[in-house]
């Protein structure tokens, strides 16, 4: 579906609840006919459950999972986690890289809520695990679906997902031991934040930059993107199971106070 026709359909709500009130009728039938709707489609969870074993970046160490009461001795049980904030599919808020920059309570709930738009260069990281994303993918999916909404979500699918949780395996190291991952480019990230106006970005691996970059401890778009008070979210999961375009996605995390990055769950809702 064309991604301007998306965003229509996505109006018609607000404009039921508009002519509802006007004529009377119940406040909040626009709202219960959308969740119908929604009910209705496919949710496809876009989230990686985390442990201690769980691939990282180089400079964090492992997690520990500490059970504190058992239900046989305590009659509950709870336990404590111990890990960094960038765990597993994570959010990078802006102040991750920048003083005085958003931190994760401060990203408001509207936008968690938004259009997915799924760039798909998977067949090119297959052919080259350093391949970094062109404005042509993005033409691209343009010609297809039409011009990328404002304020949607960007995914980048290259299929990386598929080699978690083997941490070997998404570092993908040569003999020298350097790391060969695919990335983001800037002329790409540059089109979508600052012409497209996207809310945030999101990838499979666990760096924005590639691993030809990261090697080098180069995580320049990585801080170009949170440098624009944008978020994003890394290490997705199940990409190859939502549509390039004509899907939602919502995203969400607990609400650290002045929190730098914390496991999100993020939720493609499908046709």
């Amino acid at each position: 579906m064309n991604t301007f026709r998306s965003a229509a359909l996505l109006a018609v709500p607000a404009l039921l609840c508009t002519a509802a009130i006007a004529f009377g009728a119940e406040p909040g039938a626009d709202l219960n006919a959308a969740y119908r709707t929604l009910s209705a489609s496919r949710f496809v969870d876009l989230t990686h459950a985390f442990g201690p074993a769980t691939p990282h970046w180089k400079g964090f160490g492992e997690e520990v999972v500490k059970v504190l009461y058992t239900i046989p001795k305590d009659g509950f049980k709870v336990q404590q986690f111990t890990h960094v904030g960038q765990w597993g599919t994570h959010i990078d808020p802006p102040a991750h890289f920048h003083d005085g920059l958003r931190t994760v309570d401060e990203v408001p709930p509207a936008e968690m809520l938004m259009p997915l738009v799924v760039l798909d260069v998977h067949e090119q990281v297959a052919r080259n695990p350093d391949y970094t994303i062109t404005i042509a993918d993005v033409q691209a999916w343009e010609r297809r679906h039409g011009r990328i909404p404002e304020h949607a979500f960007v995914a980048m699918r290259t299929d990386w997902s598929k080699r978690w949780p083997n941490d070997a395996a998404m570092q993908n190291r040569d003999a020298a031991g350097h790391a060969h991952y695919p990335g983001w480019s800037k002329d790409v990230l540059k089109l979508l934040f600052e012409d497209r106006h996207i809310t945030a970005s999101g990838h499979e691996t666990t760096d924005t930059d590639p691993g030809t970059a990261t090697d080098k401890d180069d995580y320049s778009l990585e801080s170009y993107i949170l440098g624009l008070n944008h978020y994003q979210i890394e290490m997705l999961a199940n990409l190859d199971q939502v549509p390039e375009a004509g899907a939602l996605v919502f995203v969400s995390w607990p609400k650290p106070e002045g929190g730098t990055g914390f496991p999100a769950r993020v939720i493609a809702i499908a046709p």
